[in-house]
């Protein structure tokens, strides 16, 4: 009688990736009054006064300000959210994203 020799097999963890991340960002305009950015940015990014009002006139300054990075739907559907609300009261107020 023979004995056969199993090798025990290695654990094989499988990897995870993180998903890709994606900036949120607002792009300066003209005429959407300087209050009601502030508003959305409070109202859809979940930030204070202060820092509303620093991202603000960061994109007014500079023309667009990176307002937040998430995974790809959270950041479009922000993005989407705010510039409906925008849309919503006449002003051409618009957020994009892209890669990080």
């Amino acid at each position: 009688m023979t004995k056969t020799l199993v090798k025990p097999r290695p654990k094989v963890q499988a990897e995870t990736k993180r998903p890709p991340l994606y900036k949120v960002i607002l792009l300066n305009d003209d005429y959407t009054p300087r209050e009601f950015v502030v508003q959305v940015l409070k109202a859809v990014f979940r930030m204070n006064e202060d820092q509303a009002y620093r991202v603000m006139m960061t994109a007014h300054q500079k023309g667009a300000c990176v307002i937040a990075v998430y995974v790809r739907d959270v950041a479009e559907t922000k993005a989407k959210e705010a510039t409906d609300l925008g849309k919503q009261k006449g002003y051409p107020l618009f957020f994009t994203t892209e890669p990080e």
